[in-house]
């Protein structure tokens, strides 16, 4: 192919290729090697979606589990068991704070330290970077991850607040907030450009979702000591700066452990969960651009009979990913499956993934090539 058709020509079709292909050319010449491994392939490339499933079994502390599907019309069928990165599978306690640009970030603790992991799924390639200062006992830390468009850096946020609202409303502290920002480019923490910082009655929720290059959290606005209001937080990745987003009547005044947030195709989504288990009722709301942001409810899910846990991802075509439980065993024991539901037609087609005493986690990602030029580390480089 290099002897008959420019440079250019040989660009735009290695654009099109999967990762695999794309790694196996780099072996070919020492030209594709250079087109391939230049920042501005690396920043335009964008690959095939994927579906990341990761399993955690309830009764055992045993590492996660994880398959991974294409996310086209061939779904389930093309399934596969991701390589797992030792940086990955030796951080304990690990949970996945986020996705971005085709990087997991995962949060654990190896030897006793905090560490965050950025994972390519694709390139089977994982980065590890320490988290000081993370905080307990009245304290929250609260970690979001972001890739930045301009630069294709990644970013980590670390947010430590205090806890509670009585020791809010007791503390000495003059400065409630400490916020920090990671670049992956200079591997160091620093203060954020921005100064301005959410209110101290603010209480974030763990969740949190990447979108158009803002972190967005669910929170709740702790006006009184037993009682709050829903509203959402959002980081601008680039200018470091915090926003609240007023929510609803119908959102902002509903049980907090009963919204979610998600992304679908490129827009934030509230998933509302209304009633009990049993009822399997979950209102989609879409957040519309503008100022002040508003919210539409665009559709309802609603699967009488079948026992809803939650709705942890959206399919690249929009459709929603439902997570499902049947204890008919008895109450200990339940089975927890996977999958897709057509909002319209209420179709449930299952993703043949379940579990005993199990819960699933989702994450929707495009193959991508960043973290190829970091170095291949074992933990003995930690």
């Amino acid at each position: 192919m290099s002897d008959y058709l420019p440079l250019e020509i040989q660009e735009e079709i290695m654009k099109r290729l999967p990762v695999k292909s794309l790694i196996q050319f780099r072996s070919v010449s020492k030209p594709w090697m250079s087109l391939i491994d230049s920042p501005d392939f690396i920043k335009h490339y964008s690959g095939q979606q994927h579906l990341l499933v990761r399993y955690d079994r309830d009764y055992l502390y045993d590492e996660p589990e994880y398959v991974s599907f294409v996310d086209d019309d061939t779904l389930p069928r093309q399934k596969v068991s991701p390589t797992i990165p030792l940086l990955v599978s030796m951080l304990e306690l690990s949970s996945i704070i986020g996705s971005s640009h085709g990087l997991l970030c995962l949060f654990g603790y190896y030897d006793r330290d905090e560490m965050a992991v950025l994972w390519n799924v694709s390139l089977r390639k994982a980065v590890a970077i320490d988290v000081p200062n993370v905080a307990y006992q009245k304290y929250r830390t609260i970690l979001g991850f972001g890739v930045c468009d301009e630069t294709c850096d990644p970013k980590i946020v670390k947010i430590i607040y205090i806890n509670s609202q009585r020791d809010i409303e007791s503390t000495s502290d003059s400065i409630p907030w400490q916020v920090e920002v990671f670049t992956l480019s200079t591997r160091a923490w620093r203060s954020p450009y921005s100064s301005n910082l959410p209110r101290k009655s603010i209480e974030f929720c763990l969740e949190q979702v990447f979108v158009d290059q803002f972190l967005y959290w669910c929170a709740t606005d702790r006006v009184t000591i037993d009682g709050g209001i829903q509203v959402i937080i959002s980081f601008d990745i680039t200018s470091e700066k915090f926003r609240e987003i007023n929510l609803p009547d119908a959102l902002a005044h509903h049980q907090p452990y009963k919204l979610s947030i998600s992304k679908l195709k490129e827009s934030l989504v509230v998933v509302q969960s209304c009633g009990e288990i049993n009822d399997g009722v979950f209102r989609v709301w879409m957040m519309e651009d503008g100022v002040p942001k508003s919210f539409t409810k665009i559709f309802t899910i609603c699967t009488p009979g079948t026992k809803v846990l939650s709705l942890p991802e959206f399919r690249k075509s929009g459709e929603p990913i439902i997570q499902t439980v049947d204890d008919s065993c008895g109450s200990h024991e339940y089975v927890t499956s996977l999958s897709v539901c057509e909002p319209r037609s209420k179709l449930i087609s299952d993703l043949g993934i379940s579990g005993w005493l199990c819960s699933f986690s989702v994450y929707s990602y495009m193959e991508t090539l960043l973290l190829l030029d970091q170095p291949d580390l074992t933990t003995n480089d930690i």
